[in-house]
This record gives structure tokens, sequence and C-alpha cells, in this order.
């Protein structure tokens, strides 16, 4: 009876050291990640650092964000003729140029508006302030819908 005891009371203090080692370990990729010395891609697969902003509602919690810095690469939303905007101020199209935006964004389902806006940041082209709101109003319906 007592050597049982002993194996379960080493048993739990080694599997206290392990969860302690784990936590360690994720802390240092973590600080690493956010000191900017890693990269997620480079953060080894066993350690699954979590977005500890992401809330679990979303299938993918990087699909509804705007931010490009979460992306990993560049995506088309059939929209290739934009690159000829690249390095243009928001202010500076004209409404026809306006429109070309405009007809790919109303294109488009809900669920990839943001993804076709990290792909705009991603790219260096700015969305015209004509459709600016437009565009902000159907990511924040999405998010809060």
């Amino acid at each position: 009876m007592q050597f049982a005891v002993l194996c379960l009371a080493g048993l739990l203090l080694l599997g206290g050291v392990a969860a302690v080692a784990h936590l360690l370990r994720e802390r240092h990729y973590r600080r690493k990640v956010e000191s900017g010395e890693m990269s997620m891609e480079e953060v080894p697969a066993e350690s699954a650092i979590v977005d500890m902003e992401c809330c679990g509602q979303h299938e993918v919690c990087e699909k509804d964000s705007l931010l490009a810095a979460v992306s990993r690469g560049i995506e088309y939303y059939d929209d290739e003729e934009l690159d000829r905007f690249r390095g243009r101020d928001g202010a500076g199209y004209d409404e026809e140029e306006a429109e070309e935006f405009r007809n790919i964004f109303y294109t488009m389902r809900t669920d990839e508006v943001a993804g076709w806006v990290r792909s705009l940041q991603l790219r260096q082209i700015s969305l015209p302030d004509q459709i600016k709101d437009e565009v902000l109003l159907i990511v924040r319906e999405r998010r809060e819908g």
C-alpha cells in the first residue's frame, strides 16, 4: 500500500514538473515572438502558442482581423488589376477608380471582406476613401453578428 502511494506521489510530482517545464517553454517562445526575434512560423509545431485575444467564436480568428501582420501570405480575390494602385493614398482616387474597388467589394461574400482588406494591405494598396466606411461597416457587422 505504501509503495502504491509513493508511486502515485512520484507520478504527480513528475506531471507537475512536466507542466511547469511546458509553461516555461511556451512563455519563452511567446516572448521571442512578441519581441520580433522569432516569427510564428519558426515556433516548433509541438509548441502551440495560442492567441490569448482569440474569442473562440470564429472558425479561424485571423479570418476577421484587418491586421496584415497576422497573415502569412497574399491571397488574391480575383482582383489582380488593383495592383496598379500600389502606393496610392486613399484620398487620391477618382470616382471611377473607387467604383472598381466597389465592384469587387460587392461581388464577394461578407466573410471574405476582412481577408480582402488584409490582402490589399499586404499588397500596399489603400482603399479609396469613398468606400472605406462601407467596407468597415460590413466587417464590423460580421464581427458582431
